[in-house]
């Protein structure tokens, strides 16, 4: 591993970008633009805290193509930035992963959860999942201080018990806990304390945030179908959404799928797995995405109670509106540079230039696994580490790797072996259930990293 790490750096250029692995993963991330135009997306790449491949395609805006620094949505990935903020936390003696929350937070401790801890809550283990057992309409769900008292006075809902779960993803609660506990242990607003111990040691406190400033609003990446609504009156960007639907693959895309660096591997899982379904050998979204999630271990009932709030009204989360509001599970909004310098932190063991924001002890701690086995909420083995999941790759040795996905399917996440950072934002119309292109091109750009050959 280290001689590739030192063959990359031999090809950086002044500005420390390796032209070679910039162009590849320029090349991958146009050809996976597939036919979604004009949508897209941006990718950066770090290793060994130098940003070394900046890719971007299509427009964020009607008239705004996208860059390395623009803002969008990226739904739970944000996890990661919430959990990071909580680790340096601790690393300052603020918090322990072991003290009770209610030690800090004493309204939490109602209902019977004095004794839940940080650990618990990071690692998804707190059986704190359930959004559909508290009493909020989407009005409640915009209201901070609202939501904060809600949660600290909510129960504990185990998972439904058809089979036996080891942790239960709090999809949207878990924001809620941890930023009523970051406000209380640090006296400030979750907006104040992560630019004060996290954006701004980082140099990125203008383009991260929980609750995007009103002044920024207007910089974010939209859909498509909004372009013309935002063009036209941004305070009026309320147009009916609908849920992502997966549509057919063209034969355009299946061709494209196959070129992919990672497709023969994929089509050899398939087929070990028997799946009747493969066409001529042409592998579509669904039978790639399989691999990843197991589409049929998906529990109704506690994906439901995990994501649909009570009053069953969904939250327009490209809503103006709902943007400023503070929803920390679920509507982080941050570039992809920022996302990508975070985890390079991360990736260089809480060292940020010569900056320690994670001691070692506390890095040891937040990136050993803390779970495994069966999610009750998500389709899959997640090997919760405290804030993060495991970095999924097939193929790859990926043990040490860790970071938090989106809804939408953004990423990001680090490799600390490889000293690799990576982050993937856009705004296509898809969910991480229904699309491949996080998994194509963490795939491809570990295989060029190991390789060593570009």
């Amino acid at each position: 591993m280290q001689n590739n790490m030192n063959e990359l750096n031999q090809a950086h250029d002044t500005d420390g970008i390796n032209t070679k692995l910039q162009q590849y993963m320029q090349e991958l991330l146009t050809d996976l633009q597939l036919d979604d135009a004009p949508a897209g997306g941006s990718v950066v790449v770090y290793q060994g805290g130098k940003c070394v491949a900046i890719a971007n395609v299509g427009m964020a805006q009607a008239d705004k193509p996208w860059q390395a620094d623009t803002l969008s949505l990226n739904f739970s990935t944000g996890k990661g930035v919430l959990a990071t903020l909580v680790h340096v936390l601790v690393s300052k003696g603020l918090l322990d992963y072991d003290e009770p929350i209610a030690s800090y937070w004493p309204e939490f401790a109602q209902n019977d959860k004095a004794a839940i801890t940080l650990r618990a809550v990071l690692s998804h283990q707190a059986n704190l999942f359930a959004i559909n057992t508290i009493d909020a309409d989407s009005e409640a769900l915009l209201n901070w201080d609202v939501m904060l008292k809600k949660v600290a006075a909510m129960s504990q809902t185990p998972p439904d018990n058809a089979i036996a779960y080891d942790s239960a993803y709090s999809a949207l609660v878990y924001g809620w806990v941890l930023g009523g506990l970051i406000e209380a242990v640090t006296d400030m607003s979750l907006a104040a304390a992560l630019q004060h111990y996290l954006t701004q040691p980082l140099g990125i406190a203008d383009s991260c945030y929980f609750g995007v400033p009103a002044n920024k609003v207007d910089d974010v990446a939209r859909l498509v179908k909004d372009f013309e609504s935002l063009t036209e009156d941004s305070s009026q960007l309320r147009s009916k959404r609908h849920k992502p639907t997966l549509k057919p693959d063209s034969a355009q895309t299946l061709a494209t799928y196959a070129s992919l660096p990672s497709y023969q591997n994929w089509l050899r899982l398939v087929n070990n797995n028997h799946d009747k379904n493969v066409a001529d050998g042409q592998l579509n979204a669904l039978q790639i995405n399989r691999l990843y999630f197991n589409h049929k271990g998906v529990n109704a009932n506690n994906y439901r109670a995990a994501l649909v709030p009570a009053n069953k009204q969904p939250i327009d989360y490209h809503d103006s509106q709902t943007m400023q509001a503070v929803i920390p599970a679920a509507n982080g909004i941050a570039s992809t540079q920022a996302l990508a310098i975070i985890y390079s932190m991360l990736a260089n063991g809480g060292i940020w230039q010569g900056q320690t924001l994670i001691d070692s002890t506390t890095f040891a701690k937040l990136s050993t696994p803390q779970v495994s086995g069966m999610d009750a909420v998500m389709p899959v083995n997640m090997n919760w580490r405290l804030g993060y999941h495991e970095l999924f790759s097939l193929g790859h040795d990926t043990k040490s790797g860790f970071g938090h996905m989106g809804y939408n399917g953004s990423v990001a996440w680090c490799d600390p072996s490889r000293q690799l950072s990576f982050a993937f934002v856009h705004n296509f119309d898809v969910t991480m259930l229904g699309d491949i292109r996080q998994f194509a091109l963490t795939e491809a750009l570990i295989a060029m990293i190991d390789k060593g050959i570009y």
